[in-house]
């Protein structure tokens, strides 16, 4: 059964999917248009995804680059938000159904932007998501925390009874990219530098980080140079650089490479962490199958140069799910895009000329590799070093969402790079096995919550008014601590 979302308002209703840049740049574009804007989004925060390796190694709180969406939308009057996954989008009728543990809602529209964004890729091996956890959302970021925390934790329990621990000790990093480099860095850092002194049985200093690639490069997109000098940083930190070596398997307690030779190897690692490919979202393959549009070995959908599906003008898709001129897979196109859908929307409600096609502004690309180093292109410009790492700095600052934000992680990170601490260490059984123990359920979560209309709920209110009387009298009767 589905529940019917309705809007008491002769308005131009627009719905939007995703909470990521796309969505959330896209609905406060059109915060002043005389329109209705329902965002319906699978998380209630909107998430700053560049820094997610930042709260896995522990510099930073899942709050700080992950604020709630309702507090970043309040004051918009015009903008309503559901939590939901989008299980159906049904462009003849217009409307869209998005599901909660099990409860469905039918929503409808005049306007879809679609910024649904993407997941990560195993490359037909999705398997491997259980024992090499990607970098994709919060959840991800924490069971990461976890596991790498959890490393260490159990290596000094097992060294302590005089037991190897090189399988525990060993990290390896699956792609070479931005987030890969980025995740590299900082667990050489946290193990060389912020836990140094902290375990007796073993010596952090003594950890392994792997970075593996298929590719014959590191960070491919900045060009061989900047790739060459990330290479050397992070093999001056001790990471060990392994290139042409592509993963063909992953289990528990390692990972099989094969290496551009062909020849095979083993590296034992309870540790790993997958950030090799990206893949869209599986709405652009619903939207693909009902418009006809092209769609690309990605899951990206092939859109009109105005960003609309084809055949179908009512419905914009921006960011990472689409397919037009090589857009890179970045947050700026997601802006920038669903920047430019809402301008057409209020340029059509005005009765104005279309808009030309979009066009992308490129404003460069960058990635830290370390404490006071990072690298940084910028058009024709290539820079590496301190001068990059604070033109990273201050980006990353500027496009945190709330001021609140921004000063929390200011006060982090200065604490963190001048002294190596870090304040966000805690690490839970929890967050490392409860992701796997839900998906083991035939229902996942909705399992665990009753149907409908299915909760005793007078018998539960006794039973809590009992228990509450009784504790009133004990106090009363001065009888606690006295036998009955």
């Amino acid at each position: 059964m589905a529940d019917v979302n309705k809007r008491n308002t002769d308005r131009h209703q627009v719905v939007v999917i995703g909470s990521g840049f796309g969505g959330l740049f896209g609905t406060k574009a059109l915060k002043r248009a005389d329109v209705d804007v329902t965002m319906i989004a699978k998380t209630t925060h909107h998430l700053f995804q560049p820094l997610l390796y930042q709260v896995a190694t522990g510099i930073l709180s899942e709050g700080e680059i992950a604020p709630a969406t309702r507090e970043v939308l309040a004051k918009q009057d015009n903008a309503t938000v559901l939590l939901g996954e989008v299980v159906d989008v049904d462009l003849e009728a217009r409307t869209v159904t998005h599901q909660v543990l099990g409860r469905r809602t039918v929503t409808s529209y005049d306007t879809l932007l679609v910024a649904a964004g993407a997941g990560q890729s195993y490359f037909g091996n999705d398997h491997f998501a259980e024992f090499a956890p990607g970098m994709k959302s919060v959840d991800d970021a924490l069971e990461l925390r976890g596991r790498i925390f959890g490393a260490f934790e159990l290596a000094e329990n097992m060294a302590s009874k005089g037991e190897p621990v090189d399988h525990l000790l060993t990290f390896v990093v699956v792609g070479a990219g931005p987030t890969g480099v980025e995740m590299a860095g900082q667990i050489a850092e946290l193990s060389r530098k912020t836990l140094k002194r902290d375990f007796r049985a073993i010596n952090t200093k003594e950890a392994r980080v792997i970075l593996l690639d298929a590719a014959s490069q590191v960070l491919p997109p900045f060009g061989a140079h900047l790739g060459a000098k990330s290479k050397k940083a992070l093999e001056d930190l001790g990471v060990e650089v392994q290139l042409g070596a592509m993963v063909t398997d992953v289990d528990e307690r390692g990972l099989e490479v094969q290496d551009k030779s062909g020849e095979r190897r083993r590296i034992e690692a309870v540790t790993k962490i997958w950030a090799a490919g990206v893949q869209a979202s599986p709405l652009g393959a619903m939207l693909a199958e009902q418009s006809g549009a092209s769609l690309d070995r990605a899951g990206r959908i092939g859109v009109n140069p105005d960003l609309t599906l084809p055949g179908h003008p009512e419905v914009f898709v921006v960011g990472d799910m689409i397919a037009l001129n090589n857009l890179p897979g970045v947050a700026q196109v997601a802006i920038q895009g669903a920047k430019y859908a809402a301008k057409e929307i209020k340029g059509r409600l005005e009765d104005k000329p279309a808009q030309e096609p979009f066009k992308y502004f490129d404003k460069g690309s960058m990635a830290t590799i370390s404490r006071f180093d990072a690298v940084a292109l910028i058009g024709k410009v290539k820079l590496s070093g301190l001068l990059a790492w604070l033109m990273w700095l201050g980006v990353h600052l500027i496009y945190l969402t709330g001021f609140k934000n921004q000063f929390t992680a200011l006060i982090h990170w200065t604490v963190t790079f001048l002294s190596n601490d870090r304040s966000q260490r805690t690490a839970t059984e929890q967050q490392i096995f409860a992701r796997t123990a839900l998906s083991r359920l035939p229902k996942g979560a909705t399992e665990l919550v009753s149907e409908p209309g299915t909760f005793a709920a007078e018998d539960r209110r006794a039973q809590l008014e009992a228990q509450a009387e009784e504790e009133s009298r004990l106090t009363d009767a001065g009888a606690r601590g006295r036998a009955s």
